[in-house]
């Protein structure tokens, strides 16, 4: 093959939350894996162990539903030890003032049409606002210690914008390596992430459909472009 072997990326999206399982909208508020969630996270790690599919490195958020499906993920493929690196730009995408606020109830508010446009148009922001500011888990001193921007709210085209040098910067490096790589994230920051690896259009990216706790497999050339387009689950 020209070029060499291919790379092996695997984009996960963290098991579920607790907020998944209450149909919340969570974005940067640090809430914690569900019973369900880190059931999920360590079956994963058993499958990628029994496929032969292991990792060298982790890239996740600073959220902990990430952190911690990563932990547990590592822990039963028994690569606990591998280099672990985490960024803000990995985090989910701000819903502003509809984080903690159930998407029935917004649904109902708003209707069907806002809704969509808020959950999945490529360049339409929800209302700004840090949400509901008791469930903001440790707070946002944390981000403000390290230097870190804090949106009031987030498209998907604002998260690309800060995912896009966070993949040539740190996870591009690490495929051409010739790492296997095990990206931890969440729903809007990987469907971003496929845009990048498969390179669709804008208007395609909402539509992506990034369930919890299922991991996505891609077997990349020299260019670091799919050998086969929407890659495959380790589940099949």
């Amino acid at each position: 093959m020209a070029g060499g072997p291919p790379h092996d990326l695997v984009l996960l999206r963290h098991g579920e939350s607790v907020w998944n399982a209450q149909d919340l909208f969570a974005g940067w508020t640090d809430v914690p894996l569900s019973e369900r969630g880190r059931c999920q996270a360590r079956t994963c790690g058993a499958r990628l162990a029994r496929v032969g599919l292991l990792p060298d490195v982790v890239h996740t958020s600073l959220l902990r539903r990430a952190i911690s499906t990563a932990d547990l993920v590592l822990d039963a493929a028994d690569r606990h030890w591998i280099d672990v690196r985490r960024s803000w730009r990995l985090n989910e995408r701000h819903y502003g003032a509809l984080q903690g606020r159930r998407r029935q109830q917004i649904r109902h508010e708003f209707g069907d049409e806002q809704f969509h446009r808020w959950r999945r148009s490529w360049d339409v922001s929800p209302p700004a606002g840090q949400g509901i500011p008791s469930y903001q888990g440790g707070g946002t001193a944390h981000y403000r210690r390290l230097g870190i921007p804090i949106p009031q709210t987030e498209s998907l085209k604002d998260v690309y914008a800060r995912l896009l040098p966070y993949w040539e910067e740190a996870i591009a490096p690490d495929l051409q390596a010739r790492r296997t790589v095990l990206v931890v994230a969440h729903g809007n920051t990987l469907r971003t992430m496929v845009k990048i690896v498969e390179g669709l259009a804008d208007d395609a990216v909402g539509g992506l459909d990034i369930p919890t706790g299922v991991p996505r497999h891609y077997r990349l050339d020299h260019e670091l472009r799919p050998l086969s387009p929407g890659g495959h689950s380790i589940f099949r």
